[in-house]
């Protein structure tokens, strides 16, 4: 992948054009080193890996966002809903913390609670950040904590997206060569996207380590911050992410993702994320 010293020319390589269809908001598979940052004194590169295919990706919002951490996914008009309004294809499984939501990913075969006072999204419910209109990352089976945090309109597009104070997910890992480079890179993957596509902060990231979750899960850890980030309109933040990087039943990596706006009112903590990590799970039955 190609690299650059931190402080040289701008380059910014980014996604294949997508083929020229009717549907311009169709989501692709994306493959592409994306940014290069300096981390905790160490050249460090996004790499974007494979992820969900174009097939399982119908259920995209027609309002991306390139400036705003706006999420190309919107559970409230692709179907998505609360727990209670949603069947999970077939799937059951109760939460592991009394009086919390489960999530579930048939498609990445996990499962994780998150706190009642989420949103919910259906399993095939894909989110997906977008630069220049190209979408550059996604991941499916989507739950947001206050999804309509803030709403802003694009400057670039015209067009408005809104974006949630958090947002958890899982996506797949294909092209990673081991758990722990993958948890690593996703982790400053998306930060990245979602808060700092400029690259006008400074980026940070936590070596990966093993993981074992308390429901069956392991795989490698890592998290990122971005902090300094130039605020160019109200929704602008600094952030963090999280990320458990695990083999799929497949034998596939898979990582779950878990993003949030970061020195803002009502940031989700630290503790509430990794108790969120520790009801990570394996799906198994499935109809």
């Amino acid at each position: 992948m190609p690299t650059q010293a931190w402080g040289g020319p701008a380059a910014q390589p980014g996604p294949p054009e997508p083929p020229r269809k009717k549907n311009r908001t169709a989501v692709i598979a994306v493959v592409a080193a994306v940014a290069v940052v300096a981390a905790a004194g160490v050249t460090a590169v996004f790499v974007l890996n494979k992820d969900d295919s174009k097939k399982d990706q119908a259920k995209t919002d027609k309002k991306p966002s390139a400036t705003a951490p706006s999420s190309a996914s919107s559970p409230a008009q692709d179907g998505g809903g609360d727990e209670e309004d949603n069947p999970r294809a077939g799937v059951t499984a109760k939460p592991v913390v009394p009086g919390w939501k489960t999530v579930v990913n048939p498609k990445r075969h996990d499962a994780f609670d998150v706190p009642a006072g989420w949103y919910v999204a259906s399993p095939d419910t894909l989110s997906s950040y977008s630069k220049d209109g190209k979408p550059i990352i996604s991941m499916t089976g989507p739950a947001y904590y206050k999804k309509e945090n803030c709403t802003v309109k694009d400057k670039k597009t015209g067009l408005t997206g809104s974006s949630p104070l958090a947002g958890t997910g899982t996506k797949g890992a294909q092209g990673a060569k081991t758990q722990a480079e993958a948890a690593k890179n996703e982790a400053l993957n998306w930060v990245y996207a979602v808060f700092d596509q400029e690259k006008t902060g400074t980026f940070k990231y936590t070596k990966p380590k093993k993981f074992t979750s308390d429901h069956g899960i392991t795989g490698y850890s890592s998290s990122a911050t971005v902090t300094g980030v130039k605020k160019t309109d109200k929704c602008s933040s600094d952030g963090k992410s999280f990320t458990v990087t695990y083999t799929d039943i497949n034998g596939d990596f898979a990582t779950w993702v878990l993003y949030a706006a970061k020195g803002v009112k009502d940031e989700v903590p630290d503790e509430t994320i990794k108790k969120i990590m520790s009801t990570l799970r394996p799906l198994k039955s499935t109809s």
